[in-house]
């Protein structure tokens, strides 16, 4: 069985890197360390320019830095296509609408078949 990820580990990385709160609030450019903190204490998520620069300053992608969310929002991701497909497939359609409609449909098994095989190899 798998433990639950944290929501996210800056605080580990930055640990790691030995820089204090303040110094890396003074690498995004904040004037202090309190966002770092809220950060790592997942008071509030950073925004998508902060978790590029915490990406960027720790040397980790940001799907690392902030795994647990990553995979919430997969998961709800995951249940929007299955509503997707099944709304698609509900419809009625025909000519250049039933085109579209298939190629959509074509485009979501594909995403899922990558998604299985990407998963398998992980776990591999």
């Amino acid at each position: 069985m798998t433990p639950h990820p944290l929501e996210n580990y800056l605080r580990s990385y930055r640990k790691e890197s030995g820089l204090s709160q303040q110094e890396v609030a003074f690498l995004l450019g904040c004037e202090d360390g309190t966002l770092v903190s809220r950060y790592e204490k997942r008071r509030r998520l950073p925004p998508i320019e902060t978790a590029l620069a915490c990406e960027e300053i720790f040397g980790v992608p940001v799907g690392e830095l902030l795994v647990g969310v990553r995979q919430s929002v997969r998961k709800d991701i995951a249940k929007r296509r299955l509503e997707l497909r099944s709304r698609l497939q509900a419809k009625t359609l025909k000519g250049s609408a039933a085109q579209v409609a298939a190629h959509k449909l074509r485009w979501l098994a594909e995403r899922d078949a990558s998604l299985v095989a990407n998963q398998s190899s992980s776990t591999a």
